[in-house]
């Protein structure tokens, strides 16, 4: 591997592992599906992936007791933020009802390297609000990397989702970002998804990252949770919010999606054929 401004470029071996990792985190999100529906409590879907990633994949839960730097390690192996929680709720006795919408966001490590993904799930019965927010927000992200290929530049990717988000009368979070990926859960760069196209970083095959847009249905404003944890993020105006996102490699022609698995959703149809 060699560096560029503190970019790890990835080899095709490095890829290659990490695209293992891709598909397992994806696993771990399809084996989800059927469990999560109204009266299970979020403490029980992380107890379900925990035991997948630990017991069938033999895989490492990247979430559970990772500080980030700060002094409160996280508690669980993945992420659950459910209706106006932005990102990085952490499981508890809380119990899903019909109608509310959930982002699962699960990191696995497999042989010392990392998958990131996340997905929305629509529990029971949604509201066309509910449900329309979360299909943007997929599309958003897809914007996002539609974007991606060498000679590209960050800013390009922001760009594109902010557009369409706002587009939509939508908002863009402004406080988190994706981030470079590997041997590392959180590598540079920081991938905004708002922006200006045509600046930023340029894109070179070997960069790993994801693309992980958090769209808000009311203004753009977060806060902490009530719930004081040190984790979790909430909108200020207590509107829905919603979040996908995927682990991306740039290929010497294009991107591809590490990310994926026989339950990934399909692509939205403006992506025809590009997409991995």
């Amino acid at each position: 591997m060699s560096t560029n401004k503190n970019i790890t470029i990835k080899s095709e071996q490095d890829i290659a592992a990490m695209r293992i990792a891709g598909r397992l985190t994806s696993e771990v999100l399809d084996y989800l599906v059927p469990f999560i529906k109204p009266g299970i409590t979020t403490n029980e879907i992380d107890k379900l992936a925990h035991d997948y990633m630990v017991n069938v994949q033999n895989a490492i839960p990247a979430p559970l007791n990772y500080t980030a730097g700060g002094d409160v390690p996280y508690p669980k192996s993945i992420c659950t933020s459910v209706n106006h929680q932005v990102c990085h709720g952490i499981p508890s006795d809380k119990v899903l009802k019909n109608g509310d919408i959930v982002n699962v966001d699960v990191t696995v490590i497999k042989d010392g390297w990392h998958g990131d993904s996340s997905r929305m799930f629509l529990v029971g019965e949604c509201s066309i609000a509910a449900k329309r927010l979360c299909q943007i927000t997929y599309e958003a992200m897809w914007k996002g990397i539609q974007q991606v290929k060498p000679g590209a530049r960050l800013g390009d990717i922001g760009a594109a989702i902010q557009k369409f988000a706002e587009g939509h009368s939508y908002s863009v979070v402004r406080e988190f970002c994706g981030h470079g990926i590997g041997q590392g859960f959180h590598e540079e760069p920081q991938v905004l998804h708002y922006g200006k196209a045509g600046t930023g970083l340029e894109l070179q095959a070997g960069m790993v990252f994801t693309i992980e847009p958090m769209i808000n249905a009311g203004k753009k404003d977060i806060k902490e949770g009530s719930e004081k944890d040190g984790w979790s993020i909430v909108t200020k105006d207590r509107s829905l919010s919603a979040q996908w996102e995927h682990t991306i490699v740039v290929t010497p022609t294009g991107y591809e999606v590490l990310t994926v698995s026989n339950g990934t959703p399909a692509v939205p149809a403006f992506i025809g054929i590009r997409a991995v």
